[in-house]
């Protein structure tokens, strides 16, 4: 019995460390989408993009002969950045030229931007998974609990807790948060209260950029292993989490990453690995037929 709450511990924190990362992408779509109303299936690729910035960086730091703290404080460092420059290029070449657009064309812009970017890492790189260096260390005090959770499950949950609070302050407290809110409540209105509208959007693309960057180096370091697909799989996954929690929603993107961790998680462990993401897509159609807007979501107007 001991060992049946053991193995459903192990589950849960597995699937707190799923949600943990699910949210740090699912983020990006839920921000962008509370701001502009796009779905930028791109995003996805933006965290693939920063796990192999990521990788490279710390390759380099690792031949110079920097610390491990080193190394990944500069590789986070890089992945970020170069993410976020990824990001706000994307929103000026791809999504600006068709803000006024009708709604299939900046969809369609997201869709090709995706594919392009996949293709570009897959010849820039490879199509081989590449092995990523384990960057997280194994605490000592760490080790009676190894077999529940390990070291890297406790950094990748404390580091995405430490972020959404200061997220949160962002959106609530500054100044730019504020013009955020504005912004996704009324663009028009926004802009004759003086707020730069398009400075404003540049903002949020280069944050959720940011945001898939650390998801990108957490998930790689904690499997191991990266390759130019990863971005896909991840992004379909977080756009469902946040579609699950309410899209437009930031709590809402949290939550339903949580739920779809978890979910994955305890359908791998008690019934099958094959069914993982049955279960995680039977549980987003059945929010959705239920509660359309997500389970947080409000139907009449998304906001941030």
């Amino acid at each position: 019995m001991l060992m049946d709450f053991d193995y459903f511990r192990e589950l849960f924190f597995s699937g707190l460390t799923r949600g943990a990362i699910y949210a740090l992408i699912a983020l990006g779509y839920t921000m962008v989408y509370g701001i502009i109303g796009l779905i930028n299936f791109a995003h996805g690729e933006i965290y693939m993009i920063g796990a192999f910035t990521a990788f490279i960086a710390a390759t380099i730091f690792s031949i110079l002969g920097f610390p491990a703290l080193a190394i990944i404080i500069l590789a986070g460092v890089c992945a970020v950045i170069w993410s976020a420059s990824y990001g706000y290029t994307i929103e000026k070449i791809a999504y600006k030229p068709l803000r006024h657009a009708p709604r299939l064309s900046p969809l369609i812009s997201a869709i090709g931007m995706s594919i392009f970017l996949q293709n570009y890492v897959l010849l820039a790189q490879t199509s081989d998974f590449l092995p990523f260096p384990a960057l997280i260390p194994d605490f000592d005090f760490m080790e009676p609990y190894a077999h529940i959770v390990g070291s890297t499950d406790v950094v990748i949950l404390a580091t995405t807790t430490v972020i959404m609070i200061i997220l949160t302050f962002i959106i609530k407290y500054t100044k730019v948060g504020k013009a955020m809110r504005a912004t996704a409540q009324d663009r028009t209105m926004a802009t004759l209260v003086g707020i730069n509208v398009n400075r404003i959007i540049s903002a949020t693309f280069i944050i959720g950029s940011s945001l898939a960057a650390v998801g990108g180096l957490l998930i790689a370091s904690h499997i191991g292993q990266i390759n130019f697909y990863i971005g896909f799989i991840a992004g379909i996954k977080a756009f469902t989490a946040a579609v699950l929690g309410g899209i437009g929603s930031i709590p809402g993107a949290v939550l339903g990453s949580v739920i779809l961790g978890l979910t994955e998680s305890f359908a791998t462990g008690y019934v099958s690995s094959d069914y993982e993401d049955v279960f995680a897509f039977s549980l987003l159609v059945l929010i959705l037929i239920f509660k359309p807007s997500g389970i947080l979501g409000k139907a009449d107007n998304q906001k941030v």
